[in-house]
């Protein structure tokens, strides 16, 4: 008699597992740069070295997680960097033309933050044109504002500071403090972004709403059919990358008191490309929160790691854009070796 298996009780095994990982490359690529900065620089593996590392990972990663869910959801957000800039303005500037206490301001800006990224989904849903064009739109007209603004209100590009306003001290402890652990010195925003790289990976592996991102990546119209909210889905996820823009748009605020208008632009692009090296495919359906940690971490690597090793800083964008291509190669490698172990 012939056993008959069904596939669904097959037990993979774990090389199985680990090439049907998303972040496999992007991790492979970072340890590979590590190790690189590692022999080049002496002063690399300090403890010190390290939180700048992280610092500098963190400020991309609380972006790029949220972007990295976007995208595994099948679209973009051109908006997400210059949306930053916009949250600390709105922050910065309610709170000292009505010379309330600061956390009304970051209050407001909370609100106004995931107006954006609930208006962008509704725009993407509603008139069915593509994430690039709506977002591109989004990007211009919040630019223009952002500018615009500040120099009607404050007459200036920047806005006016705000330090000595009651309840900046607690709020620069909630969004930009450091934290002394070891004696050294790290900024909490790497806390934020662990807290965010968590909670995105519970909710995609752990939640039904999981299931929806991946599904309405994977194809949308089939997501569709079996019941899953497609419009719900997107306009969630756009409120999501609204609410790391609104995290990172608050320690901007906080961290240098003043808001320069026409910060931010190109951030997205770096956003982006952290999620895809994390694993993140472009056309959506597959990554995950940590892949877009580690593309985020290669970028904190790689920035601050030309600097330590005292090498021509000119040259960064060629090794991201180097990072990038060799990232989605491997990528796309590790797939194709997936499905044939399937």
């Amino acid at each position: 008699m012939t056993a008959i298996t069904d596939e669904r009780i097959l037990h993979s095994s774990p090389l199985r597992k680990l090439l049907s990982r998303p972040e496999l490359g992007s991790v492979v690529g970072a340890a590979a740069v590590f190790l690189v900065f590692a022999l080049a620089a002496d002063s690399f593996l300090k403890a010190s070295s390290l939180s700048t590392v992280l610092y500098a990972s963190s400020t991309i990663g609380i972006m790029a997680v949220p972007v990295a869910l976007l995208m595994i959801g099948g679209e973009f957000d051109l908006s997400a960097g210059v949306m930053v800039t916009s949250s600390a303005l709105i922050s910065s500037m309610f709170s000292y033309q009505m010379t309330a206490n600061v956390w009304v301001g970051v209050g407001v800006s909370l609100l106004a933050t995931l107006a954006l990224g609930a208006f962008n989904g509704f725009m993407l849903t509603r008139t069915k044109l593509p994430s690039f064009i709506i977002t591109l739109g989004t990007f211009l007209m919040l630019t223009g504002m952002n500018l615009g603004f500040t120099k009607l209100i404050s007459g200036t590009v920047s806005s006016k500071t705000i330090a000595d306003m009651e309840g900046f001290p607690t709020a620069h402890d909630v969004f930009a403090a450091t934290l002394t652990l070891g004696g050294v010195d790290f900024k909490i925003t790497i806390l934020w972004w662990f807290a965010l790289v968590a909670l995105a990976s519970w909710i995609l592996l752990r939640t039904r709403a999981g299931n929806w991102i991946f599904a309405v990546g994977g194809n949308q119209d089939a997501a569709r059919a079996v019941g899953v909210p497609v419009t719900r889905t997107k306009v969630g996820l756009y409120m999501g990358v609204a609410f790391g823009a609104w995290i990172s748009g608050q320690h901007l605020l906080f961290s240098y008191d003043v808001v320069q208008s026409g910060e931010g632009v190109g951030n997205e692009l770096i956003y982006i490309i952290a999620a895809v090296i994390g694993g993140c495919l472009i056309t959506g359906g597959h990554g995950s929160a940590v892949g877009s940690a580690v593309g985020a971490f290669l970028f904190g690597v790689t920035s601050k790691g030309i600097v330590f090793a005292e090498w021509n800083p000119d040259w960064f964008t060629f090794f991201l854009g180097a990072m990038l291509l060799l990232a989605t190669l491997l990528n796309a490698w590790v797939r194709k070796r997936a499905e044939a172990n399937k």
